[in-house]
């Protein structure tokens, strides 16, 4: 594949760059190479859920591609879907540079980006322009930072988007925009969803049913998660993705210098947490509403302990960093190999298979 070469050759000089500028980079390398679409998917790989159809259940995470700039091109590339955002309803140029950094040894990432998009009207411009092209692309939806009313900011998104995305994320999760976080407590989330929800009903008429996701962090404790699966199962949301970055610092990272910058971290040192988090959801959630796992997957290994863990679709971004986009491929094709030793019939029949024994382990340091 040309496109795996590329990314082989390339990646030494991209991680060379400051990770910002190669994340621009690589931006508009996908806008501008030509890439066939790829093969049809094996249909062992096939996933249903939120009332969607995807061919395989490896997508890719909110924060790549955060103005829609090339949603199809990464649809090209192998991913079962693809979530753009965040995108907010006023564009914003998020906190100072230098905001993102790689810790090398440990294979993680550290960003405090606060949420810099060129905000709505650009990125429905770019949506609607791709109506007819296919592809599951969801778009994950936050407040202004100087918003007077944060909830008012994701009802006016749903408003705005319900007829070109697939399905919405409701970020309220990202460490990085002040006082965020707090819309995880009970009863400010039990006002934002009533109002997410009525705002998809409203418009359900002329743009579908939109499925609406929740996106919580890894950080909550398990009373506060009680509350959040509580509020999200009564408002009768989709799904959840679990989780965000975490604000922890894991006692085992060597780059102890970034390791100090604030913001959220990612990649592999993100894995334990993340994944105990989902086993904790999955068995509070009992098969309410499918569950999306995200946080340190970077293998098939990775990946199959996240559905074994609870999640029926994955989500990477970070494992791009350091394993490029032929983790990709090489995911998909274990999943494969987990399904024809007979181990499991389907993908269906392995989702929350080791939850319950993962909520009986001590927790991840």
């Amino acid at each position: 594949m040309v496109i795996g070469l590329i990314d082989r050759l390339s990646r030494p000089f991209m991680r060379a760059l400051d990770p910002e500028d190669a994340h621009t980079l690589a931006i508009k390398a996908l806008r501008l190479i030509p890439l066939p679409r790829p093969a049809p998917e094996p249909p062992e790989l096939a996933v249903r859920a939120f009332g969607l159809n995807f061919p395989n259940p490896v997508g890719l995470a909110a924060g790549f591609d955060k103005n829609a700039l090339a949603p199809d091109a990464l649809l090209r590339l192998g991913f079962g879907f693809v979530e753009v955002g965040t995108v907010t309803p006023r564009a914003q140029a998020g906190n100072p540079r230098p905001r993102l950094f790689r810790l090398e040894p440990d294979e993680g990432v550290i960003n405090r980006l606060g949420f810099n998009n060129e905000g709505a009207a650009a990125v429905l411009a770019r949506l609607a322009a791709r109506a007819g092209a296919g592809g599951i692309v969801g778009v994950n939806v936050g407040a202004n930072r100087d918003s007077a009313d944060r909830a008012g900011d994701y009802v006016r998104l749903i408003k705005t988007f319900a007829p070109v995305a697939s399905y919405f994320t409701v970020n309220v999760s990202s460490p990085n925009t002040p006082g965020l976080r707090d819309l995880q407590q009970a009863s400010a989330l039990d006002e934002l969803l009533a109002r997410v929800i009525e705002a998809r009903e409203r418009v359900r008429p002329l743009a579908g049913p939109t499925p609406v996701l929740l996106k919580i962090a890894p950080d909550l404790t398990l009373s506060d998660l009680d509350d959040v699966v509580g509020v999200a199962r009564k408002h009768r949301v989709d799904g959840m993705i679990v989780g965000n970055t975490t604000i922890s610092r894991p006692g085992s990272l060597r780059e102890r210098d970034k390791a100090r910058e604030a913001g959220g971290l990612s990649g592999k040192p993100l894995f334990k947490l993340s994944t105990r988090m989902l086993a904790e959801t999955f068995v509070r959630t009992e098969s309410a509403f499918p569950l999306i796992g995200v946080g340190g997957i970077d293998s098939g290994a990775t990946a199959i302990a996240k559905i074994k863990a609870g999640a029926t679709l994955i989500q990477l971004y970070s494992g791009l960093v350091y394993r490029g986009i032929g983790v990709v491929s090489q995911i998909k094709a274990d999943l494969l190999t987990a399904l024809k030793r007979g181990q499991h019939a389907s993908l269906a029949s392995m989702v929350g298979t080791d939850a319950a024994d993962m909520t009986a382990e001590s927790w991840p340091s």
